[in-house]
């Protein structure tokens, strides 16, 4: 448990730097993988900036962040050291034969 406080805490302190105006979101660009999903497990769902005009809604896997019949489904963000494996929501598809 104490090896994740100073985790938290350094994306904690990265959201806070990013988001010098109440309207600003975090940048995904900005944090390594480890901050952002540190972040978005921290607030359960999490709008990120991850390009200069681009930005989405992320959220943890297990959760109910998202409105039925959306579901937390696998995406990648942008991040420092690479793409970063995050959940956002989304319809999940239909491959049943009608």
């Amino acid at each position: 448990m104490s090896a994740r406080v100073p985790t938290l805490l350094t994306a904690m302190g990265v959201v806070l730097a990013a988001t010098g105006l109440a309207d600003a979101r975090p940048a995904s660009r900005s944090m390594v993988c480890a901050q952002i999903r540190a972040v978005i497990q921290n607030h359960r769902a999490l709008v990120l900036t991850t390009g200069p005009n681009t930005y989405d809604r992320y959220v943890r896997q297990f959760g109910n962040e998202c409105d039925w019949p959306e579901v937390p489904m696998s995406a990648y963000v942008p991040s420092r050291d690479g793409d970063c494996p995050v959940y956002r929501c989304e319809e999940p598809v239909n491959n049943f034969p009608n």
